[in-house]
């Protein structure tokens, strides 16, 4: 099982990438992960409505380049699916059946351009909440990890 996590964006806090390093490395038994960015469109505090949509169709079309029809494609996207960690493993699992490669997009500050979300077979919310992008990356892959822990019934914190 390949997955990949596709996001707008540097993370630069370092407390961030070392969580993210220490679950990549805990995933290397149950998948091969790769964390794929792309960069980020100047985007200052005060942009038309049209502004926003031509960064959000910028960033967007960079991610796009990483997807294959034959992938599974999951956006990250408030309006999406809530999740509990057992329904996501077992999303985990199902899609195993039918694809090798699972995307999970995560947008800019903006969020994502319609042909992104328009993409994507799944539309997957982890809280009414806005989390920090780069935040997002660690929960995401935590949350990765996590789900192969119940499906390999391993133990893992409720």
């Amino acid at each position: 099982m390949n997955i990949n996590i596709l996001a707008v964006g540097k993370v630069k806090e370092k407390y961030i990438l070392m969580g993210i390093e220490e679950f990549a490395k805990r995933l290397t038994p149950h998948c091969n992960i790769k964390i794929i960015e792309v960069p980020d469109e100047p985007a200052p505090e005060k942009l038309s409505e049209s502004e926003e949509q031509r960064v959000k169709q910028k960033e967007g079309e960079k991610l796009l380049k990483y997807v294959s029809n034959s992938d599974y494609t999951i956006a990250l996207d408030l309006k999406g699916k809530t999740l509990t960690s057992e329904e996501f493993a077992e999303k985990i699992s199902d899609i195993t059946m039918e694809a090798s490669t699972i995307n999970f997009i995560i947008g800019g500050s903006l969020g994502l351009a319609p042909e992104v979300l328009n993409a994507c077979k799944y539309k997957l919310s982890f809280s009414k909440m806005t989390f920090p992008h780069q935040l997002m990356r660690l929960i995401l892959i935590e949350q990765i990890y996590r789900g192969f822990r119940i499906i390999n019934g391993y133990p893992y914190h409720k």
